[in-house]
């Protein structure tokens, strides 16, 4: 029997839905390699296998199953999002285990286009922080399993770059997809407010967070937001050059990036420039207050989230994060400085069709227990390493990480492109070029350091 762990989502689709194999034979095949190598990644808190495999059968049993553009893919479900019979656990010990009775509005759209939900992934306590980490386990990167998977999507990204599953449904609050999609070598979309639905926990972070689809490929990302969102998002019919801002600076002032940060960018943008592409350099006009702007709907975001829980189950940097934002609950609500970032930002976007620029600032931390250490420590960490995401939750604007070259330590580096209001087509089909200029490797070898290790 062909394994078809590690192929595509569209390819596994396709020779499902033309007889040459079973969701049954795709689900055990990709359950079995979760069995294998899972205990060396950390991506899942739950797996599904028996359902899972019922599942599959009742997708095979379907009458439409020639017809549905996820036929028989596994995915993996961000721990907080509603599967049916599954509890939401938000990585701590002070969430209920609860079965959901019914599926989020995204979790059902996957089902209903055909996909298998295989298990839950492991995320930081309540999805606050830029590592995954806590009692329910500890997501590490497969290309270096000494280095975070990133956060809060990390167990997802995790399961999709080790080849446990082709896609995993995650979301994006100040870079929850895009962070751990750069680290571990993903194509990680954060669409625009609106495109799907959200609903993720109380307010959804005031309407920053989104869900959105990790992936090893741009047409495995295009086909899943398609599913989400509920309508196509199609190449152009007639493709034009396209007017491209480049800029390697952060959005928060006094933090840099790194030289390989900007080193991927400036070569993304020769490529598109030799593709005949308008490529010209230049800065956003961010404002001088953003990075306290950020500060403030972060903590505040989980000032809410915390209602209700006991705060001796959760872990000091969450009561503490906490703790912070409720000084903030007010003003976040009036989003007076959000109306004001995306006045500042209009006037850009006009006159540029994308931005391309860093993904992240610096290589993901150490694999460690982020959980035990302060709040401060924390704040540091996740700040240096990420502070090119948040702005583009705070605009409310879509936002992709693409894979582009490797870091000196050979794991994988990335880029961004960031659009305006409804350029989600426009970034897939850019980031598609750079994917075609210079391809990636879709999964980290594991089957060969397990091999390595034998010997």
């Amino acid at each position: 029997m062909t394994n078809w762990a590690g192929r595509t989502a569209a390819e596994t689709a396709a020779a499902v839905r033309e007889g040459r194999v079973t969701p049954r034979e795709v689900v055990a095949g990709h359950l079995a390699r979760i069995e294998r190598f899972d205990g060396r990644v950390g991506a899942f808190r739950t797996v599904r296998t028996e359902a899972a495999l019922a599942e599959a059968d009742e997708v095979a049993a379907r009458p439409d199953l020639g017809g549905l553009p996820l036929a028989g893919v596994p995915v993996a479900v961000k721990d907080n999002l509603a599967v049916r019979g599954e509890s939401n656990r938000l990585g701590s010990a002070a969430t209920e285990d609860t079965p959901a009775g019914h599926d989020h509005p995204t979790v059902a759209r996957l089902r209903a286009a055909g996909a298998v939900v295989v298990g839950l992934t492991n995320v930081p306590e309540l999805c606050v922080f830029g590592t995954t980490e806590g009692v329910h386990g500890t997501a590490r990167n497969p290309w270096d399993t000494t280095r975070s998977a990133g956060g809060s999507s990390g167990g997802g990204a995790a399961a999709v770059a080790a080849g446990l599953v082709p896609l995993a449904l995650g979301n994006d609050g100040m870079g929850s997809l895009r962070i751990p999609a750069a680290h571990c070598g993903l194509v990680g979309l954060k669409p625009g407010h609106g495109v799907v639905p959200a609903g993720i926990g109380d307010g959804d972070w005031f309407k920053m967070a989104e869900n959105g689809a990790l992936a090893t490929t741009v047409e495995d990302a295009r086909l899943m937001l398609t599913v989400l969102a509920g309508r196509p998002f199609p190449p152009p019919a007639t493709p034009g050059p396209r007017d491209v801002a480049v800029s390697v600076r952060s959005p928060f002032r006094g933090m840099s990036v790194g030289r390989p940060y900007r080193a991927a960018v400036r070569e993304a943008a020769a490529l598109l420039a030799g593709a005949g592409h308008r490529v010209r350099a230049a800065d956003p006009p961010y404002p001088l207050t953003l990075s306290l702007t950020a500060l403030a709907h972060w903590t505040a975001g989980t000032a809410v989230d915390a209602r209700g829980l006991d705060p001796r189950l959760l872990a000091r940097r969450t009561r503490v994060h906490a703790a912070v934002g409720r000084r903030f609950l007010s003003s976040v609500r009036e989003d007076v400085r959000r109306e004001q970032l995306r006045g500042r930002l209009e006037p850009f976007f006009a006159d540029h069709d994308v931005l391309l620029m860093p993904a992240l600032a610096r290589r993901g931390p150490r694999a460690a227990p982020w959980h035990e250490r302060g709040w401060l420590r924390n704040l540091v960490v996740n700040s240096v390493c990420a502070p090119t995401t948040p702005v583009w939750n705070l605009a409310g604007w879509p936002a992709l990480t693409v894979p582009f070259g490797v870091l000196p330590s050979g794991t994988p580096c990335a880029v961004q492109l960031v659009g305006r209001p409804g350029a989600e087509a426009q970034l897939l089909e850019t980031a598609a070029e750079l994917e075609l200029l210079k391809p990636w490797s879709r999964t980290a070898p594991l089957e060969r350091r397990a091999h390595a290790a034998a010997k």
